[in-house]
């Protein structure tokens, strides 16, 4: 990123920006988990990605399945080739990790965060995604694989089986 000192919004647009990325801008009212995001900025659901945090040792991984399912960490962890020692990031653990963004608003853009990401293949089936755009007022829709080219996350199947919708 150019400027370290751009926050949230200005971050990720700059970013997108500077490597040519076609995005749109969606601002809504607050709103706390992607499902509620995805309402707010008229989406479907599975049409927008949400960020699971998880640490893995020491490393910080972003899990990007849609808003409407949740991560099996066993899939993750055969992703990634990991142990045990993969798990969800606490709070304070993704205050520490997340940059200019706020915390429950972070972008799947890895390279921001110097963060491996992975991406659920799902989010592929579609012609432009929602994500959080750096705080809880604002999404991105980007067309996802325009997300691959920019954060380079690892594709796999990551979301639990079966009808476990996401509440959040």
């Amino acid at each position: 990123m150019s400027d370290p000192r751009l926050r949230g919004l200005a971050a990720v647009t700059t970013y997108l920006a500077e490597r040519g990325i076609a995005f749109d801008v969606v601002e809504h009212p607050v709103t706390n988990t992607a499902v509620a995001e995805a309402r707010a900025a008229g989406v479907p659901a599975d049409h927008a990605a949400k960020n699971v945090a998880l640490i893995d040792g020491h490393r910080f991984v972003l899990a990007v399945v849609p808003a409407s399912h949740r991560v099996d960490l066993n899939k993750a962890r055969g992703v990634l080739g990991r142990s045990a020692s993969l798990r969800l990031a606490t709070e304070t653990e993704i205050s520490e990790h997340a940059g200019p963004f706020e915390v429950g608003a972070v972008p799947p853009l890895g390279p921001l965060l110097d963060a491996l990401e992975i991406l659920d293949g799902r989010l592929l089936e579609h012609d432009s995604i929602l994500f959080s755009g750096g705080d809880h007022r604002h999404g991105v829709l980007i067309d996802p694989h325009d997300l691959i080219e920019v954060a380079q996350p690892r594709i796999a199947d990551l979301c639990e089986e079966g009808p476990g919708r996401s509440r959040r």
